[in-house]
């Protein structure tokens, strides 16, 4: 078993219940991290064995294009997309951080962390 982990992903989008973070939007972070045998990629030195990294960040993008009012519904959707349609991963994890959240203060960052 191995552990892959995509840090510091940074995206700009709309995500947010109230009506001006749909119109400004925001920076987020995510942190992800998949289990998943790597014992064939190990040994064969070839992508066709591993998890394809690139596959992992195209989807988790894609998910994040499209705007929802909760952290935890996108986390949400991505666990389901990445367990959906990279049938390798035994199990995830997805940290998002809605960086400088407008909650009335200073504030550096929100974050929710969902697996499966």
């Amino acid at each position: 078993m191995g552990q892959i982990d995509l840090e510091g992903l940074e995206f700009f989008a709309y995500h947010g219940h109230y009506p001006i973070e749909k119109e400004v939007g925001n920076r987020f972070i995510l942190n992800v991290s998949i289990q998943t045998n790597c014992d064939a990629a190990g040994k064969s030195d070839r992508l066709q064995d591993a998890l394809d990294y690139q596959k992992v960040y195209s989807l988790i993008k894609q998910e994040m294009a499209i705007p929802s009012d909760l952290l935890e519904h996108v986390a949400t959707r991505i666990l389901d997309k990445l367990h959906a349609e990279l049938p390798a991963i035994d199990k995830a994890w997805v940290k998002i951080s809605k960086m400088n959240p407008p909650m009335g203060g200073q504030i550096e960052k929100v974050s929710v962390t969902l697996s499966r």
